[in-house]
């Protein structure tokens, strides 16, 4: 049972997904061929679909704890639709849940804002595909079924002459990167958000792509939030397409199938006025970075102003929940204009994606509004 309907017309569409077979939880390497086979990684928090709804060719991924590999495809689409969507997700994708995602959530809801993910892919040096996150808005809390709100793609890099559903209709500074924006409707709306320098990780607020598709008019802050997922979209070929890591968050919690994050207090002169703790998810030369910071004080903080250092020459390439800048070793991150009141006793998390040579050692010496923190 394919998870929409698509009509000859719609040449090079963006992207699709389809109902699928539950495997069981991947421990070590699993290998699934079956066309709409599924299984779960780190202990449920992700799902991964091998999802082959666009081709009778056959396809292969090999599932580890941190993603999969598409070792076998040989698909041949030459037009229309693609092949397959491969992909890794937290969510519900129909009546199939991975565990602990708080999905489906509404996007006027304030967790919305601390939603956050992460990927990094491997491209092989043929074929014709695009690689992409599909990120799924419906207007209920739906967990089965085909979605009918709003369907955000984000292109990280794509080949040959494919391109998503619609038309282009302007551009975007999201992420750190420009996008070509292209919206279509197909039952549902499409909008699709494709990077005009390609990339292979990104690290990003959910909310900073739907943001941007509200103010466009394509989606509605009623509509739920009910999933996330990253993949590949193949016409042609398709194998070596990989997701290295993927990770999701909410509310500062990171659910990443790299190695536990190091959660460690940072020194202080003791006796501030707030408390930090830093978490990581890293990999070969990249990283992604949260700090989650703790007003200590009985009054609140209206307006903030984090700073610290990093001690090995790491650089932030982008980032989310606040408006960062980095002179040297020394990072300034400011509040935006939803979250820039702490509480007492309260706390605020922002997070940054960047790189690393040598050594990736936790930023130090962190202050809010210029009082040292503890």
């Amino acid at each position: 049972m394919k998870m929409r309907m698509i009509t000859a017309s719609l040449v090079m569409l963006g992207s699709v997904a389809a109902s699928l077979v539950v495997g069981q939880a991947a421990h070590a390497d699993t290998t699934i061929c079956e066309k709409y086979g599924s299984t779960t990684i780190q202990g449920g928090k992700y799902v991964v679909m091998n999802n082959v709804w666009g081709s009778s060719a056959p396809q292969c991924i090999n599932v580890t704890n941190t993603g999969f590999t598409v070792t076998q495809a040989g698909h041949n689409n030459t037009g229309g639709t693609p092949a397959a969507y491969p992909a890794i997700y937290a969510g519900c994708h129909y009546a199939n849940c991975s565990s602990g995602s708080g999905l489906p959530l509404q996007a006027s809801n304030s967790q919305f804002n601390t939603v956050q993910t992460s990927v990094s892919m491997s491209y092989p040096g043929s074929g014709v595909y695009d690689a992409a996150y599909d990120i799924w808005f419906d207007p209920t809390p739906r967990k089965d079924g085909q979605n009918t709100g709003a369907e955000i793609m984000v292109w990280l890099n794509h080949t040959g002459s494919v391109q998503p559903v619609g038309s282009r209709v302007g551009t975007a500074n999201i992420a750190g990167g420009t996008w070509d924006v292209w919206e279509g409707n197909i039952g549902w709306n499409v909008i699709s958000y494709v990077r005009t320098s390609p990339t292979n990780s990104i690290s990003f607020a959910v909310r900073s792509f739907y943001d941007d598709a509200v103010n466009r008019g394509y989606a509605q802050r009623s509509w739920y939030l009910t999933s996330v997922q990253a993949g590949f979209e193949p016409w042609i070929g398709g194998t070596g397409l990989a997701v290295n890591n993927f990770s999701y968050s909410i509310g500062g919690v990171v659910q990443s199938p790299s190695p536990t994050p190091t959660v460690s207090p940072t020194p202080g002169n003791g006796g501030g006025a707030c408390r930090v703790s830093y978490s990581k998810n890293e990999w070969q030369g990249g990283f992604t970075g949260n700090v989650t910071v703790t007003n200590t004080s009985s009054s609140p903080v209206n307006g903030w102003n984090v700073g610290f250092s990093f001690p090995n020459g790491q650089k932030i390439t982008s980032y989310w929940s606040a408006d960062i800048t980095q002179s040297g070793s020394s990072v300034t991150a400011k509040n935006l204009s939803y979250n820039g009141s702490i509480p007492a006793g309260g706390n605020v998390s922002f997070g940054f994606q960047g790189t690393w040579s040598g050594s990736n050692g936790n930023p130090t010496g962190f202050t809010l509004n210029g009082t040292r923190c503890s």
